[in-house]
């Protein structure tokens, strides 16, 4: 089973640490950013990485959890036209983008295609009290509480490590990791 992350921010780096704690043995994710002093704060990257790119020092942060876990990465900018072609391989595909126009390309090229997308909506604020798992149609979950998008609202790390860890269990469940 590949998984794939769209993203490796806050919540595509934290839930791909998550998904590699657990045991998955698969994971493709791209990203086009760079490691910033700024990220520091919710992200799994460290001070002597900024400047990197974000994709590549991922599979290196991951690969110290568990060196044989199979990695594809590549750094990219996702757009219409690179998506599906990226993710066609994935079972499962995390949506960790920050910009709504980004996460509204992913389900709109992924989602017909049959794939299983876990999303992010709402992960700024401080407050995890309003948290929710929403069930979008069969094949899109969607966390976070639906309202404070990081447009207006500072993102710190404990909301945003619990929604990617949320995800990662919504990851972990479809894809039949847990033991009955």
């Amino acid at each position: 089973m590949i998984i794939g992350i769209a993203g490796c921010g806050g919540i595509g780096s934290n839930v791909a640490y998550h998904l590699v704690r657990t045991g998955v043995k698969y994971l493709k994710f791209g990203d086009f950013d760079k490691i910033e002093e700024s990220n520091l704060n919710r992200q799994f990257y460290f001070k002597n990485q900024i400047g990197k790119y974000k994709s590549e020092t991922l599979k290196e942060n991951l690969t110290l959890i568990n060196p044989e876990i199979k990695i594809d990465f590549e750094i990219i900018k996702f757009d219409r036209n690179n998506i599906s072609e990226f993710f066609k391989d994935c079972d499962i595909v995390v949506e960790a983008f920050d910009k709504k126009e980004y996460k509204s390309i992913l389900v709109e090229e992924l989602l017909p295609l049959g794939k299983k997308i876990i999303s992010a909506s709402g992960i700024g604020d401080y407050d995890t009290k309003s948290i929710e798992i929403k069930n979008i149609g069969k094949n899109l979950i969607v966390v976070g509480d639906f309202k404070k998008d990081t447009d207006d609202y500072k993102t710190y790390s404990h909301k945003v490590g619990i929604v990617a860890a949320l995800m990662s269990e919504k990851v972990l469940e479809i894809g039949g990791y847990f033991e009955k």
